[in-house]
């Protein structure tokens, strides 16, 4: 009979094998060579993290049973009385899907089983596509059509915006392609991401026009509007887009500004997805409430891990509001693994973000998820079903440092949201 289960070592793990800071947590036990995995990742304060977990967490959890992940996870996050911050919100995610991993190895199934079994055979997904203008953003969905996907977030230029070196050459073309002249910038400008949000409302109408007349309508498409416009602007693009019929528009205005999606929902049909800056419950629950949105985008880890994303796609289900996790760059294989198991066992999915791996990755993480045709697929491996490997890990390091694309500004300099 095995002896009662517990915490004897909770560590963390810094890599960056794609270029992006990663942080892992690795949570040991007593029984030889049983532990669980799970994504911490916030990779603008990474180090914060990582001394959150090490400093805290690890105290805390010692010597408790792994298997009681609720009661882990109230006490835990109540556990330095003010709560629900990105940094100690990511720190109790690694623990949890951690948790979780450990839970479904015990049990010998794989972590969708655990949450209640396969709902569907495959886990469609959207990519990303660019460019310069709506000719290379087309030929870039293209070249995804091939690969098999159906699904595409279409920018371009990004977020409505350029590096300061790339600036002319946006102005450029909006001005050569669609007689819209963006603003110029004073004399001298402070280092930064420039974008102008007026050019860019002006941009995005005639880019679906032009997507829509080239591709038709047997794709679905996505666009970001990144928070990065005045709420009634947004609520005016929201209307424009409607002949193109979007599968949603993002994140159409920030945390700050959530009042304004009643105004919104109130002149437009056009699908809303909203969520992945949300840390908060209070952040997301009168927005699925009151039927504000049609697609929860949060990232799962900085809500806290799987726990209460599981929570959070009950009150979406019942209130007709479908999953769209957040799966940037920024997030390791192991924090994939866990939103694909979330995906796996949710009736009321939705779709989910993919950004590809490089070879890097894969090693440093085995187990990855099968991509094909469009689709994810994951193994039956018990628990998330991945793993790392820790000496290639320390082979790339991170570097702590700020992204570049947060120092976003306005033509004029002013700083702006990313």
């Amino acid at each position: 009979m095995m002896s009662q289960i517990k915490i004897t070592k909770v560590k963390v793990i810094l890599t960056a094998p794609g270029g992006i800071d990663l942080a892992v947590v690795k949570v040991e036990t007593n029984q030889p060579g049983l532990y669980g995995l799970g994504c911490a990742t916030f990779t603008q304060r990474i180090f914060a993290v990582k001394t959150a977990l090490e400093d805290y967490m690890a105290p805390f959890l010692e010597g408790k049973d792994p298997t009681r992940i609720e009661d882990i996870w109230q006490s835990a996050c109540v556990s330095g009385y003010w709560r629900n911050g990105p940094i100690m919100n990511n720190a109790l995610s690694g623990v949890d899907m951690a948790l979780w991993d450990i839970k479904g190895k015990l049990a010998g199934l794989p972590l969708y089983d655990l949450l209640g079994g396969k709902c569907r055979d495959g886990i469609p997904l959207y990519r990303h596509t660019d460019g310069g203008d709506e000719h290379e953003v087309e030929d870039n969905i293209r070249a995804l059509m091939e690969e098999g996907y159906q699904y595409v977030r279409c920018q371009m230029g990004m977020y409505g915006g350029a590096g300061t070196e790339d600036l002319k050459l946006i102005a450029t073309r909006l001005a050569r392609a669609k007689n819209i002249q963006p603003k110029r910038s004073p004399r001298s400008s402070t280092a930064g991401v420039y974008f102008d949000p007026d050019a860019y409302v002006r941009s995005v109408p005639r880019l679906f026009d032009h997507l829509r007349n080239k591709l038709g309508f047997g794709i679905e498409f996505i666009h970001d509007v990144h928070e990065r416009v005045a709420p009634i602007a947004a609520v005016n693009l929201a209307k424009v887009l409607e002949p193109y019929s979007l599968f949603y528009l993002e994140d159409p205005v920030a945390p700050e500004n959530m009042e304004w999606l009643n105004t919104l929902r109130a002149q437009s049909s056009t699908p809303i997805a909203m969520g992945e800056l949300f840390t908060h419950v209070n952040e997301w629950r009168p927005l699925i409430t009151r039927h504000l949105i049609d697609y929860i985008r949060c990232h799962v880890s900085t809500i806290g891990g799987i726990t209460p994303a599981k929570k959070l796609a009950t009150l979406s289900e019942i209130h007709g509001v479908r999953t769209a996790w957040h799966g940037p760059g920024d997030i390791s294989p192991v924090g994939v693994a866990a939103n694909l198991h979330l995906d796996l066992s949710l009736s009321n999915f939705g779709i989910q973000e993919y950004t590809p791996m490089n070879e890097a990755l894969h090693s440093v993480f085995p187990g990855c998820p099968e991509i094909d045709r469009g689709y994810a697929y994951l193994s039956d491996r018990p628990g998330l079903g991945i793993d790392i490997d820790e000496d290639k890990a320390a082979q790339f390091p991170c570097n702590g440092g700020i992204p570049s694309w947060t120092l976003a500004r306005l033509p004029d300099g002013t700083a702006a949201r990313p």
